[in-house]
């Protein structure tokens, strides 16, 4: 087992998988895109529940090892690595379960405008023109891009759980062990934002190359239907565009960054504050440097 856990999560086509892949250059660090762990744990917590008659054999403190156990069988291979950053949107769901088992794990959670999300979400789907991702469950959520968006959205599926599941985490008693890291900083500023994960993880500094960065799991994402979709490009840099989403859309999506507006969470923040604005805009273009303050609730 190694001396430290901590966690990815948040939004997706927010940033994890390049987040991930800068943090895997550390030596001392593993870290990738999301693995199967959270759905083991989920597996194993619900064998034990009461719906298992055979429960009533298993106390508290065997249930507590049995899940350790699957963070330790699947990250042995990499036993010799100080700190594990495992990912998966699931976490910010969980984070009662991350206290028992690792009380000084912190959670990273990757965020980004959600209109940009579904603007990501979209190209990737106009990219495999020639076929059905694995992301829609039927002919009619694939239709538009409005029933595509809407489906994505549902509270169960890829951005509504990862939205939900942000909102409670931050919100929540945990939320001191929370860093939400603006996927458009992380590509404008990667120097500093990077310095500033290392502050809050209370991890020495280390010298990262942010012009060789490639990573993909081509393998994963064709069986998703959805190509490109874990692909890191070589080097870390920010990239204006047109959005691709109808104006009424985008306007929609873009109203729901609520990391952005003053709150009582405790979650600290490398976030940007956005600018009131409709229709179709630059990719970033309604974004400004927020301040940086190191405290709970502040922006790092």
């Amino acid at each position: 087992m190694p001396s430290q856990f901590h966690f990815i999560s948040g939004l997706p086509r927010a940033g994890s998988t390049l987040l991930g892949a800068i943090l895997r250059q550390n030596p001392r660090f593993h870290a990738g895109m999301s693995s199967p762990v959270g759905g083991l744990v989920q597996q194993m917590i619900a064998a034990m529940s009461d719906e298992n008659e055979s429960s009533v054999f298993i106390s508290p403190e065997q249930k507590r090892q049995l899940i350790l156990s699957i963070f330790t069988s699947y990250y042995q291979p990499q036993a010799d690595k100080a700190v594990i950053f495992d990912t998966n949107r699931l976490w910010c769901a969980k984070l009662s379960l991350i206290g028992e088992l690792f009380p000084e794990a912190k959670i990273i959670c990757c965020v980004r405008n959600i209109a940009w999300i579904m603007d990501s979400m979209e190209r990737l789907i106009r990219r495999n023109a020639f076929d059905v991702s694995r992301l829609f469950n039927n002919p009619g959520e694939t239709a538009t891009v409005y029933s595509r968006t809407e489906a994505l959205s549902q509270g169960g599926r890829l951005v509504g759980f990862a939205y939900s599941a942000l909102k409670e985490a931050f919100y929540s008693e945990a939320s001191h062990k929370l860093l939400l890291v603006d996927y458009d900083l992380l590509a404008k500023g990667p120097h500093q934002t990077i310095s500033l994960i290392y502050q809050f993880l209370g991890e020495a500094p280390f010298h990262h190359d942010f012009e060789q960065i490639a990573y993909a799991e081509p393998e994963f994402d064709s069986k998703l239907n959805t190509k490109g979709l874990h692909q890191v490009k070589p080097k870390v840099e920010f990239e204006p565009r047109k959005t691709i989403l109808p104006p009424d859309l985008f306007e929609r999506y873009s109203s729901l960054s609520f990391w952005n507006q003053p709150t009582p969470s405790r979650a600290h923040l490398i976030v940007a504050k956005s600018k009131s604005s409709g229709g179709q805009v630059d990719a970033g273009q309604t974004l400004t440097s927020s301040p940086f303050v190191v405290e709970p609730g502040g922006f790092i």
